[in-house]
């Protein structure tokens, strides 16, 4: 089940919205108030959907706040047409900004495909000892430094970060790197790694294990 978050003071538009979702089992909790919504836990949520004018405190605000503090997608749900509105949400860090009126159909189609883009996004987060390695779209991180990797030196590292601390054959490897060279695979592969550990600092990182292929540790 998918869990969202709602802060919108139309109660009768988010139980609208909500029965409409919930045949896609996706769970609507709204709070009218921003405060109470703020304080609501907002993590254990999938997905926020955030009303721009709210009593006490304005959309833009909690949409501040909730980018300052949370990792969660927001799409901005209001009747305020002014395009400045807009931008300064989507500048904030708005994922999606979605005009009243529109038809539930639509919200749903937005929603499934945001979620979709941080599942990848999610994924794309290689999970190492002390955060050392880190993936933002095509470009890999060592301890916060931007590595400067060929296209198979890339996919090499990218597959043994994926898989730290689990040995990886010269067969899969080199099945996975597309871009190395059919021929001379082996001394390729062997290169390409040597190439990797100068780039990391020569750290002992990339193990060798005799006989199967190599190791990230």
């Amino acid at each position: 089940m998918v869990n969202i978050l709602m802060i919108e003071d139309d109660p009768e538009f988010a139980e609208l919205l909500s029965e409409y979702l919930a045949q896609y089992d996706i769970k609507v909790t709204n709070f009218e108030d921003p405060y109470l919504g703020l304080s609501a836990g907002v993590k254990k949520y999938d997905l926020l959907i955030l009303d721009l004018t709210l009593p006490g405190m304005d959309g833009l605000e909690v949409c501040e706040e909730v980018m300052r503090k949370y990792d969660i997608p927001v799409i901005i749900s209001s009747a305020r047409s002014d395009i400045n509105d807009k931008v300064e949400a989507l500048a904030i860090g708005a994922d999606d900004y979605l005009p009243k009126p529109y038809d539930p159909k639509e919200m749903y189609a937005r929603i499934m495909s945001l979620l979709r883009r941080y599942s990848k996004s999610k994924e794309n987060k290689l999970s190492a000892p002390k955060g050392d390695f880190e993936l933002k779209g095509d470009t890999l991180y060592f301890l916060g430094n931007a590595l400067s990797l060929t296209p198979a030196e890339f996919e090499v590292l990218n597959l043994l970060v994926k898989n730290q601390g689990i040995t990886q054959s010269r067969e899969q490897i080199i099945n996975t790197a597309g871009t190395m060279s059919i021929d001379s695979q082996g001394k390729s592969l062997d290169v390409i790694i040597s190439k990797i550990r100068t780039k990391l600092g020569n750290n002992k990182r990339i193990q060798a294990v005799r006989g199967v292929g190599y190791k990230l540790v």
